[in-house]
């Protein structure tokens, strides 16, 4: 009991001193500046010595940073989801996008019931990409874009086989009887003057169930005959992704303008065979055997050929290599446009591909003869949109913007689950 009593008595002294004492009497205030100042004195010390300097060199050297990789001077921009916890579905988990690369869509991921998650369209990395993405050599005007992942193409789609040289020694078509520059690529002059082009303002933003990404391009078309505000759109969701182009004329001239996409759908060694194709198109844009595939002019029918793959359940593909503009596409009476689908059979599901816009008149479907992949790309305009040989037919699809105007791209991809794969 004694020890308890002195105790106690020594703790409340303790208190009372420190109080009064201390904490009263302003003692603490003037430790705290003194100990403040020892501290500045001991760091203008070792700043005057160099040390400081020193020890940044030491850490940068012992810790650098890594590097991002940034194709085209811009960061990649990445949409991503969780998937829901029902795994018996298809669904689309990430979206990634090079703002630097005209918003080219390098990669699309889904996880698929039996596969896991998988990339659905044949792209390198972004280092890689980065790395291959310099604007010169093979990737003079871009055209690196032109075979990975999904570029998009303004102010046309396709290709445009040139009329003429110009002063500059540039490939040079006309449009109304004014000439227009093109990039300087090889002829045929295919991907538009995008495929480079860094963005002037790009944003993102999370939604419920995935996000969205936007990216702005000002005073596209140096040597098209008026400028152009591009501005693209990604809209991720778990079974939907929708894609917009919005294109407006900020110049004071009119201007001819065509929009498409080439998303490259990566296809399995061995696994060609399994899958299906349906395109909506009653017709294909002819093209001459004996002119680099100039077109014609002319629209060939494709009921009762090789080329009619409008069948419900889609045709099964074949092992030859294919790059043909379909046309003449036809709608379905519970489709919201005309819907190209990629069936696989096999793993139990389908990418579906709607164009929106009323605009768009022609799919071009490609697959190399690697058969690495297959593409499906819709678009505005036919290939070789100002050459002569549309003219009895008065144009070929491309949309003329007035200053002030505009016109918007948009379709949609879809990924689904077959109801029944041995229907398929």
């Amino acid at each position: 009991m004694d020890g308890n009593r002195t105790g106690g008595a020594i703790s409340e002294w303790f208190h009372r001193v420190w109080r009064r004492g201390v904490m009263r009497s302003g003692m603490m205030t003037g430790l705290f500046l003194a100990i403040a100042a020892l501290a500045f004195i001991f760091a203008y010390r070792q700043h005057q010595q160099g040390n400081f300097h020193k020890l940044k060199q030491r850490m940068a050297t012992e810790r650098p940073q890594t590097a991002v990789p940034t194709p085209g001077g811009q960061e990649a921009i990445e949409l991503t989801r969780t998937r829901m916890m029902d795994d018996s579905v298809p669904e689309f988990t990430a979206v990634k996008l090079l703002p630097g690369r005209g918003m080219n869509v390098l990669q699309i991921r889904a996880s698929i019931p039996g596969m896991g998650e998988t990339d659905l369209l044949t792209s390198p990395d972004v280092n890689t990409a980065a790395i291959a993405m310099t604007g010169k050599g093979a990737d003079a005007g871009g055209r690196y874009s032109l075979h990975v992942g999904g570029a998009f193409e303004v102010p046309w789609a396709d290709k445009i086989w040139p009329l003429s040289t110009n002063d500059r020694g540039r490939p040079a078509t006309e449009w109304k009887g004014n000439a227009i520059e093109l990039s300087a690529l090889p002829s045929p002059v295919e991907g538009g003057l995008m495929l480079a082009v860094p963005s002037d303002l790009s944003n993102t933003s999370t939604l419920p169930d995935g996000g969205q990404a936007e990216a702005t391009f000002r005073g596209v078309g140096e040597h098209w005959p008026s400028k152009m505000d591009v501005t693209v759109a990604t809209l991720l969701s778990r079974h939907t992704i929708d894609l917009t182009i919005t294109v407006r004329n900020t110049g004071t001239q009119a201007a001819p303008v065509g929009i498409g996409w080439t998303p490259k759908f990566a296809l399995m060694k061995g696994a060609r065979s399994q899958l299906r194709l349906r395109i909506p198109a009653d017709s294909t844009v002819e093209e001459s055997k004996h002119q680099n595939g100039l077109p014609t002019g002319k629209l060939t029918p494709v009921a009762h050929s090789a080329l009619d793959y409008t069948a419900p359940d889609g045709v099964q593909l074949s092992d030859s290599s294919m790059d043909i503009c379909f046309a003449g596409l036809t709608q379905g009476v519970m489709d919201n446009g005309p819907a190209a689908e990629l069936i696989d059979p096999l793993n139990g599901y389908k990418l579906r591909l709607t164009a929106l816009s009323s605009e768009i008149k022609a799919m071009r479907v490609t697959i190399p003869t690697d058969g690495s992949y297959l593409s499906i790309g819709p678009q505005f305009n036919y290939p070789d949109p100002f050459g002569h040989e549309w003219d009895k037919t008065g144009g070929a699809g491309m949309v003329v913007l007035q200053p002030g105007q505009s016109t918007q791209w948009k379709v949609r991809l879809e990924i689904l689950p077959l109801t029944s794969a041995k229907a398929m």
